[in-house]
């Protein structure tokens, strides 16, 4: 980004947005390539390339945010949309401001040993091409396979008019396999994913034909599926397969933006016994190679590992420039945005538990009678309350101690402040889960989330056995 915005620049960039009076401005831009390929019963359907770069600027006076954007990174457009968000921001005001950047030493996280825009697009399709053969390969039931591959390269720069100046580099791959089985019983689905945030030697790594293997497996094994169990029963969660309870269920309740709106039930209980004893959540955005790890946040505030619960007592939120500048607080690397074209706000990187002492053999062993999850699906919360619904897209009766039969789709209900205290069993087997998408307030960014095997004293299935 140094050859397309120049530090000149940007130092002269933000004495135009402060112009009209405001507190605090800011540059964000992004210059981002990206591919894109899609698979659907052996054909190849789609190989598609792009780039997008621009700017975001953000000016503050008082309450109120002016913003702008453009993908116009010209001097001249740049000055264009601060003159633009400055103006938003205030009516009336004046006075020049002078803005002298201090360039930020380098906080990388990632290792990248091969780059997406160094192999060619051929390479890139076999991977699908593996994917449906080694599917296929799996039975005779297996009637659909699709597959889809994404890679990214996004070049940042912030500046802001405390005189920060910080740049990162974030370079992603996703893999995503969905497979359908057919069976007397009808039809049944698989699915796997993998996404990291490192170069594309992730796929000498990681075994893709494995992880299609998997996903056909899955589908396979849910035609003999009866259906789910209902009511109020003891639940054990795979390790990495829960981790999106977490973030969902009480994630998003800790982040500073909704605990200040009072849309939280963590809402003024740091210091008080919100959880389990055996649970401590963290939020790390310095995770290596996992999917939400940053280098710096969308503000250029470097990423960090983040304790919000420790020993099952509330010790911090997650928060953002503007909410930690207005409380008095520290920066947790936690301001993040879709693209150049929208404003920060909280958010996640990678949100996970901690892990325990038991081993997973004997948490499942000390469970008489319940469900054990092998994998959640999505879901919805209420972030004021902390009610939640979860799909289980794969989940297995446990009877005396023992995974027997598997189950049919069904939902897991629960709400997220008691099942952290409910949490009885906690797994020494840590595991990441699947990379995803975290949606809030109309924008999507990458995040990951994990958790040992574990058990809740008794959650409520909402199944279809009688």
């Amino acid at each position: 980004m140094r050859s397309v915005i120049e530090q000149d620049v940007l130092e002269r960039v933000l004495g135009t947005a402060l112009r009209a009076g405001g507190d605090f401005a800011e540059v964000y831009a992004e210059d981002k390539s990206s591919t894109s390929a899609g698979l659907d019963d052996g054909k190849v359907e789609q190989v598609t390339s792009g780039r997008d770069r621009g700017a975001g600027i953000r000016v503050v006076r008082g309450e109120t945010t002016g913003f702008a954007y453009t993908a116009d990174l010209s001097e001249s457009g740049l000055r264009a949309a601060a003159e633009a968000a400055g103006a938003v921001a205030a009516q009336g005001g004046g006075g020049t401001r002078t803005v002298g950047l201090t360039r930020q030493a380098p906080h990388p996280v990632n290792t990248v040993e091969v780059y997406p825009d160094t192999v060619s697009k051929s390479a890139k399709v076999a991977l699908l091409q593996r994917i449906d053969d080694a599917a296929r390969s799996t039975g005779a039931a297996i009637g659909q396979v699709s597959a889809g591959y994404g890679d990214s390269r996004k070049r940042i720069i912030v500046a802001n008019s405390d005189g920060l100046l910080a740049e990162d580099e974030q370079v992603r791959h996703l893999l995503r396999i969905s497979v359908v089985a057919n069976g007397d019983a009808g039809m049944q689905t698989g699915f796997e994913s993998l996404g990291h945030t490192i170069g594309f030697e992730v796929f000498d790594a990681n075994d893709v034909e494995e992880l299609a293997r998997r996903a056909a497996q899955q589908a396979i094994t849910k035609l003999r599926a009866r259906p789910a169990p209902s009511g109020s029963i003891p639940v054990v969660i795979k390790a990495g397969s829960g981790g999106v309870l977490f973030h969902e269920a009480c994630g998003h309740g800790l982040e500073a933006d909704l605990v200040g709106k009072n849309a939280s039930v963590y809402a003024g209980k740091v210091g008080q016994q919100v959880a389990s004893p055996l649970v401590t959540l963290v939020d790390d955005g310095t995770m290596a190679g996992e999917w939400g790890a940053i280098g710096i946040d969308d503000e250029g505030h470097p990423s960090q590992y983040n304790e919000l619960i420790k020993d099952g007592v509330l010790t911090d939120y997650m928060w953002d420039h503007l909410r930690a500048r207005k409380e008095g607080h520290a920066h947790s690397g936690n301001g993040r945005r879709q693209s150049y074209m929208h404003l920060p706000m909280v958010r996640m990187t990678n949100t996970y538990v901690l892990n325990g002492t038991e081993t997973p053999e004997d948490i499942i062993r000390n469970t008489p009678n319940g469900v054990y999850v092998a994998k959640l699906g999505g879901g919805s919360v209420n972030t004021a309350s902390g009610d939640f619904v979860f799909g289980m897209t794969e989940a297995y009766l446990i009877e005396n101690g023992e995974i027997t039969e598997p189950l049919r789709e069904g939902n897991l209900i629960g709400n997220g402040p008691q099942v952290l205290r409910d949490i009885e069993a906690l797994g020494n087997d840590f595991a990441m889960g699947n990379p995803g998408t975290c949606g809030k307030d109309g924008q999507g960014v990458p995040v990951g989330d994990g958790q040992p095997t574990l058990r809740v004293k008794t959650m409520t299935i909402g199944g279809t056995a009688a």
